[in-house]
């Protein structure tokens, strides 16, 4: 019997989530705060992940000066005029939004939530730049505001993070994952698809993993290939190849079936800048993409946790 997942959706989206908490339509402003990442300034490592580049994900607005409130104000704006919402969760997207001092972090965020339609905080940032002090920062505020914890894992599998140069393993990202759900947090796993040298089964044995974890969203990017990274230069020499629409929709969906139906859904596709990528340039049509994987789903008869077996069941081997 399929859970109720979504009024139109085989999975449970952000959108549905964010309705059936707030009653109306919240839209995610994008911010950045001008920090860094500890893979680039040499404490774990140098040259950021294989594939991120300068501006690690982000908008610059930071370099060009830009506060928190002016980037707030400016995308409330657009986003206001473009969906007619009227609540807004700031999402601190660039880098690793909880690596620098508590004051400034403190700073950052209070900067934020001040603004009178943001009721919710959504933080990015890497497993090993947390600390209980962060974590106990993070948590006050989920007493008045919804906060999301956005932790980077792409891969359960340590040798892919060894090639892909995250600086930290597996180990360290459940941990964090356990200590900021003690606190109370909301915890959101990214994971990439169509990373180097993995292949299907082992992109769903991440899937698998995931749903053993105190979880409480995904966020699934497509592997694409961004200017100025080192997964270009691979890219440009045939060491890498994308994942084909095709088959990146059929893993998306098979990807789906293994997580708990009570994970929210928060991304099923990547948003690259159009003149920063150079490939695949089919995920450019975000909506074609969104298309194809509801298809799927419809054409196999099924939807998200189909294939999902509750610890207590598969500890039984039922």
């Amino acid at each position: 019997m399929r859970p109720i997942l979504s009024p139109t959706l085989p999975y449970y989206s952000l959108k549905d989530y964010l309705q059936s908490r707030f009653g109306e339509r919240v839209q995610k402003v994008t911010l950045d705060a001008g920090l860094t990442c500890p893979n680039r300034d040499g404490r774990v490592g140098w040259g950021g992940c294989l594939y991120c580049n300068a501006r690690g994900s982000g908008t610059g607005a930071a370099a060009q000066g830009q506060s928190i409130s002016q980037q707030l104000v400016e995308g409330i704006g657009k986003l206001s005029a473009r969906y007619q919402a009227r609540k807004f969760i700031a999402y601190f997207q660039s880098f690793s939004n909880t690596y620098a001092p508590l004051a400034r972090l403190q700073e950052l965020y209070d900067q934020a939530l001040a603004h009178p339609q943001v009721v919710g905080l959504s933080i990015g940032t890497r497993p090993d730049c947390l600390s209980p002090t962060s974590i106990d920062l993070l948590a006050s505020y989920s007493r008045t505001h919804l906060v999301w914890l956005e932790l980077g894992l792409q891969s359960a599998h340590d040798r892919t993070l060894r090639l892909l140069n995250r600086g930290h393993d597996v180990a360290c990202f459940a941990e964090a994952v356990q200590q900021a759900a003690n606190q109370g947090l909301q915890v959101l796993a990214h994971v990439i698809l169509g990373l180097p040298q993995e292949d299907q089964a082992d992109m769903l044995a991440t899937a698998k993993f995931l749903a053993t974890l105190p979880l409480a969203g995904v966020k699934i990017h497509l592997l694409y290939i961004i200017k100025g990274t080192r997964l270009a230069e691979l890219y440009v020499r045939g060491e890498v190849q994308p994942l084909s629409r095709a088959d990146y929709v059929d893993i998306v969906v098979s990807f789906l079936e293994l997580l708990p139906p009570q994970l929210v859904i928060h991304r099923l596709t990547g948003d690259p800048h159009p003149e920063e990528l150079v490939a695949p340039t089919w995920c450019l049509d975000k909506s074609a993409v969104l298309q194809q994987i509801k298809k799927k789903f419809l054409d196999r008869q099924t939807f998200q946790g189909r294939l999902w077996k509750p610890a207590c069941q598969a500890a039984r081997g039922s």
